[in-house]
């Protein structure tokens, strides 16, 4: 009797113990499915506090379909506008002294200003500007006499007017230089206010009469010039503005905002190369340097319901780009996208992104830094 009770207690105790390891077991394997359905797994997610993202100035985007149209992405040059350029030549022949250091490449001249002062008085042939002066007043002297001599009539009418003329010629001379006759020599003005587009000659150097000196430029209108290849030639019909970006500034300038305009796209390459012409005109408003050349973004069909972003948004990591999007107050996220045409401003995403996700469009770098140490704290939830 005694054994029979020692052995319905051991099986009592076995089938007690399975059951608390099948509890176990299940209590396992649904931890395991929860953790590996993402529920509460966070190990993706970047944290950036809200002090974090206004410390850094972070601003964010709602992802929307919109107006997006179709990009040629080429090359081109900025250009003076016709009109808006002068050549100042030499006046009289000798060596050029400038004045002062501001004569340079950019410098800003006003109308009537003084570039150079030209002076022969160390030179064999002599002071044109003397040798002007010294003919008016001996044709002057001339005239005076001959008027006096054909009163008497000791001379003709005849003669006295080749005298009239000899000392017509030589005022008209005189005059054109002795408004810029100075004690160093004949100073050569500024016909308009600009700036310094070309310096053609140097400090020291021999001028004759009507040899260029410097190029000014206004600077209120300029043009675009597009270099497009033949390949777009039936799409060329279609554009109709465009932006552009110059090497030395990272802004994207917009013709759409400078009172830009076309004004002609080319029917054929000019044989040298395999390149069409497309030309704009525009304001001036920025930093523009005339001759400097850009990366053009010619605008043509709109399409919509496109998805685009800032391209400030996206980042490249070994070949692929990536954006952040915010999840919640303090949670971002690194999302893989699939990228189209950009017009250097904004860019066309065709995976990745949907309507209503928050892009980081500034403060990138930031979240990039934080999510390479962020470590999300214990019990950190979220309201989705």
């Amino acid at each position: 009797m005694k054994s029979i009770i020692i052995d319905i207690l051991m099986v009592a105790a076995m089938l007690f113990a399975g059951c608390h390891a099948g509890d176990h077991d299940h209590a396992a394997k649904v931890t395991h499915d929860h953790v590996a359905s993402g529920e509460h797994d966070h190990s993706d997610e970047i944290h950036f506090s809200p002090q974090q993202a206004q410390a850094v100035g972070l601003l964010t985007e709602e992802v929307q379909p919109g107006i997006f149209s179709f990009v040629i992405k080429t090359g081109g040059q900025i250009l003076s506008a016709q009109g808006d350029e002068a050549t100042v030549a030499a006046t009289s022949s000798g060596i050029v002294t400038f004045d002062g250091s501001a004569v340079a490449d950019g410098a800003a001249v006003k109308a009537g200003a003084t570039i150079v002062t030209i002076s022969a008085k160390n030179l064999a042939e002599g002071d044109p500007a003397a040798k002007t002066k010294f003919a008016y007043e001996t044709a002057l002297k001339a005239y005076q006499r001959a008027e006096e001599l054909a009163k008497d009539q000791i001379i003709s009418a005849k003669e006295l007017e080749q005298t009239r003329l000899q000392y017509e010629t030589a005022k008209t001379a005189y005059e054109a230089q002795s408004a810029n006759i100075s004690a160093n020599g004949v100073r050569v003005v500024s016909p308009l206010n600009g700036y310094i587009k070309n310096r053609l000659v140097n400090q020291g150097e021999y001028v004759s009469v009507g040899q260029p000196i410097v190029t000014i430029s206004q600077n209120r209108r300029l043009q675009l010039r597009a270099e497009v290849s033949e390949n777009y030639f039936k799409s060329l019909k279609n554009i109709g503005t465009a932006n552009f970006q110059t090497s030395y500034d990272p802004t994207v300038y917009k013709l759409s905002d400078l009172s830009g305009r076309l004004l002609a796209v080319g029917k054929a390459s000019n044989g040298q190369s395999f390149h069409i012409p497309v030309t704009f005109e525009f304001d001036n408003i920025g930093d523009i340097i005339p001759g400097s050349f850009v990366t053009v973004y010619l605008l043509s069909n709109e399409q919509a319901d496109v998805i685009s972003i800032p391209v400030t948004a996206v980042t490249e990591e070994q070949g692929l780009n990536f954006v952040y999007l915010q999840m919640d107050e303090d949670g971002y996220k690194k999302q893989e996208v699939t990228l189209g045409q950009s017009n250097g401003d904004r860019v066309q995403v065709l995976k990745g992104l949907n309507a209503g996700d928050k892009v980081v469009t500034k403060g990138v770098y930031q979240v990039k830094l934080a999510s390479v140490s962020s470590v999300m704290p214990e019990g950190h939830s979220h309201n989705h």
